[in-house]
């Protein structure tokens, strides 16, 4: 009705026609809000629209790219998170160490002679047959020597005569703030595979363990200790538990140079510091140790290591004590270094002063 109106009247204008044929066509009229599009609302200021960002009635929106910066720590993009300073700075130590550990250094002494250039805070090469001091640095410096006291607690050990095949049972007491163990308090173990962990494996609880079940007792044993270093003119040297955990067992290396050479004379000791690793059933449980002394592995030194041990704390620094065979001087030589910067370093210093040593021996005189 309302179109024949219209049609009846004056002559409608083109803008009439236009609207009118796409009204007819089923489309919007123009100007008129499509299907599903939001018309302004009067006064709304219109915003432009990039051809970029520009969406058809129906189509999915697409979204905008997020840069990579937007999140820290965001996968987008090839940015990678960065380390944390501290993080560096360890790695950057570590990787400083491990440089300073691969390469043999040597120096001139004030007489111009070719010596170790030692990184570790003291060091010996010492002959206990014939008790020379083949070279030394800080070696009567008073230190914390951790794990290394292990050595003295397996010598006051034997020297009781134990029987090897007792079975104690390990007390709860034992096992307190251990840190490194495989024995659990309640594990039934033999005085002989006991005296494997302690210097295998530098066992804190077989430690504990083998002093408490000793005709001495706990404090006892440690008194012990004590009495077998005077008795060895061990002057430096001052024990407060058998495990080494204690920062205030503390020895020098000239002493503890002659205490892993009287260890090792007893064979009981040597063939068990000889070991790299060793098998034992705990809890029913087959478990195999293995040696914390990695010139056991190497094998330009097979067969040469007749006593060693290793020790670490914190106060201590890397320390290790052993007997090695020489032939090149065709006696047996203590070599001790206390306070290395790392695990790699201490034994890259025992290598580098017998290697000193060797080429010494070998000079024409």
């Amino acid at each position: 009705m309302i179109l024949l109106r219209r049609l009846s009247g004056p002559a409608p204008s083109a803008l009439l026609l236009c609207g009118l044929a796409a009204w007819i066509a089923g489309a919007s009229p123009a100007g008129a809000a499509s299907p599903g599009v939001q018309k302004p609302a009067p006064g709304a200021v219109s915003k432009p629209v990039s051809k970029s960002t520009t969406t058809r009635v129906g189509q999915v929106p697409a979204k905008r790219p997020i840069a990579a910066s937007a999140k820290p720590g965001s996968k987008t993009g090839s940015a990678k998170p960065k380390a944390s300073t501290s993080t560096q700075t360890r790695a950057a130590a570590r990787a400083r160490a491990a440089r300073e550990a691969a390469v043999p250094r040597y120096k001139t002494d004030a007489t111009g002679a070719v010596v170790p250039d030692l990184h570790a805070a003291a060091a010996i090469i010492y002959n206990p047959q014939t008790q020379q001091v083949l070279w030394e640095e800080h070696s009567q410096d008073q230190r914390s020597i951790a794990s290394i006291t292990k050595v003295m607690t397996a010598v006051v050990c034997i020297e009781s005569d134990p029987d090897l095949s007792q079975v104690v049972t390990v007390d709860r007491a034992d096992t307190v703030a251990a840190s490194t163990t495989y024995l659990r308090a309640g594990y039934q173990v033999s005085v002989r595979d006991l005296l494997h962990l302690l210097l295998i494996s530098s066992d804190n609880v077989a430690a504990r363990t083998l002093a408490r079940v000793s005709p001495w007792g706990p404090a006892g044993f440690v008194a012990r200790m004590n009495e077998k270093a005077t008795e060895l003119s061990l002057q430096s040297t001052a024990y407060a538990d058998p495990s080494g955990l204690d920062a205030d067992n503390v020895s020098s290396a000239y002493d503890m140079a002659r205490l892993i050479a009287y260890a090792s004379a007893d064979e009981r000791l040597s063939a068990i510091m000889k070991k790299s690793e060793y098998k034992l059933t705990l809890a029913r449980r087959p478990v195999t140790i293995r040696s914390t002394n990695q010139l056991l592995s190497r094998a330009d030194l097979e067969g040469s290591v007749l006593g060693a041990k290793t020790g670490f704390i914190s106060r201590s620094g890397y320390c290790l004590a052993t007997l090695l065979k020489m032939p090149q001087v065709n006696q047996p030589v203590a070599v001790v270094v206390l306070g290395a910067r790392s695990n790699a370093a201490r034994f890259t210093e025992v290598r580098n002063l017998v290697t000193w040593l060797t080429s010494r021996s070998q000079a024409p005189r």
